[in-house]
């Protein structure tokens, strides 16, 4: 008997009280899918921590396991470890560690604090004792890598600090990611390798969020979404059905786990689960 897929989910924390009641009832919906985790994003440098401490505690609520982000950038090792300690205060059994973006964006030029981490893999290193930890990985490299050879020497970087997860950045581009797998066995690297799947609510927006990660938007997706920019309802339920193929071509290639980027939309990704078969139905939009 095949091992069942599972699934986990990614929610950012809302700005607002009345975002928190929604963030709330959106993962209790999620919980439907029976998630091994959620996990919960993380200002880049910092920036409103309060607001992912109030994003766990909603999910925290609900009785799911989080995954905490962490990340180097604009940030203090003493500033590292007082959210560490916060995060184990609320119960969190997972981080995920992350370089982050510069505040300027991805395409910012790095640098690290001058009294901080200055890599991921010591990140890794200092929390792994006390956590789980996920950190990511590029199928098509990372934006502002030199070579995949590179990428895949930080992420043994990475693994060998004690990380036993890598998920990956957006991608639709099945061949990409599994090539990537391939060449991380290929490094005897001892790491699971967790496709992160970006459902596409909205085609222009998605794509252009896309080419900004450097991840390729191929034709043939493309042109099921063209036309649909005005409606919604179609774009909806073309975008479950194109996540869910790309999710079943990856199970045929031996994944057992996908990360889905939901946007704290629980809609657009309980329709990908019930296509999948981990739902029942899906409840009224």
């Amino acid at each position: 008997m095949s091992t069942p897929l599972t699934v986990s989910f990614e929610v950012f924390p809302p700005k607002t009280v009345d975002g928190l009641t929604q963030l709330t009832a959106t993962v209790e919906r999620l919980t439907a899918a029976a998630p091994s985790f959620v996990s919960v994003t993380y200002g880049a440098g910092g920036t409103d921590r309060e607001r992912s401490f109030d994003a766990i505690r909603a999910v925290r609520s609900v009785g799911v396991e989080v995954a905490g982000h962490l990340t180097c950038v604009g940030q203090s090792i003493a500033d590292v470890h007082a959210v560490v300690d916060q995060y184990e205060a609320l119960g969190v059994s997972q981080i995920v560690a992350l370089r982050g973006d510069p505040p300027g964006g991805v395409d910012a030029r790095y640098s690290a604090h001058p009294d901080g981490y200055h890599r991921t893999a010591d990140l890794v290193g200092a929390v792994a004792g006390r956590f789980d930890v996920s950190v990511s990985a590029y199928p098509e490299r990372h934006p502002q890598s030199p070579s995949l050879d590179h990428d895949l020497d930080v992420l043994a970087d990475k693994v060998a600090s004690g990380a036993r997860r890598a998920v990956t950045q957006m991608f639709f581009e099945n061949r990409d990611f599994v090539a990537y797998c391939d060449a991380v066995r290929a490094r005897r690297l001892a790491v699971d390798v967790v496709p992160g799947i970006f459902p596409i609510h909205s085609f222009p927006a998605v794509s252009r969020f896309a080419a900004r990660c450097g991840a390729a938007m191929p034709a043939a997706i493309a042109s099921r979404f063209a036309g649909l920019d005005d409606d919604p309802c179609a774009t909806h339920e073309v975008a479950a059905d194109v996540a869910a193929e790309q999710i079943t071509e990856l199970v045929a290639h031996g994944v057992r786990h996908v990360h889905l980027y939901t946007l704290n939309r629980a809609e657009l990704a309980l329709a990908v689960c019930e296509r999948l078969g981990l739902v029942e139905s899906v409840t009224a939009r």
